[in-house]
């Protein structure tokens, strides 16, 4: 039988729940505790974010499998989270997510949307359509610098 994925706007119940999801997606990677907790901060779903009903989940056989968000930047509007839990990697969980958060940008208007990239993360925004455009820095540790990538969605 196939795995059932559902996606749907975030609660403000689940904030916790939606940020380990953000934390063992990024501890995948084999990052570091000192790493992890500097990035915590910015791991963390933000409850102005699912105020604003742009925090999105996606539930793997009815359990909570990937978050995403995106929130307005200096130019426009980014990719302010996108993890999908370790278990669930694999089950077309992320594309789907990534289908659903830039059908919700699309909705609003937004035109494109940027990614400031983990290393790891890089070729699967590529395999989604997003464009390379630079490097940028961390938001979490200094002295990091990331890709940067652009998607349009349409809007």
């Amino acid at each position: 039988m196939a795995d059932v994925i559902v996606i749907r706007p975030a609660t403000m119940e689940e904030i916790e729940t939606l940020s380990a999801i953000c934390m063992r997606s990024k501890a995948h990677w084999g990052y570091d505790e000192a790493f992890m907790q500097s990035s915590r901060d910015a791991l963390s779903v933000k409850p102005e974010r699912i105020e604003a009903g742009d925090v999105l989940v996606a539930e793997l056989d009815g359990t909570p499998a990937g978050v995403a968000a995106i929130a307005p930047d200096e130019d426009g509007f980014e990719i302010d989270l996108f993890f999908v839990d370790p278990p669930a990697m694999g089950h077309g969980t992320g594309v789907r997510l990534f289908q659903a958060l830039t059908a919700h940008a699309r909705a609003r208007g937004i035109a494109s949307l940027t990614i400031l990239s983990d290393p790891n993360a890089a070729s699967f925004y590529e395999r989604m359509g997003a464009r390379r455009i630079g490097s940028a820095p961390s938001d979490a540790i200094p002295g990091r610098t990331l890709p940067l990538y652009e998607i349009d969605t349409g809007g």
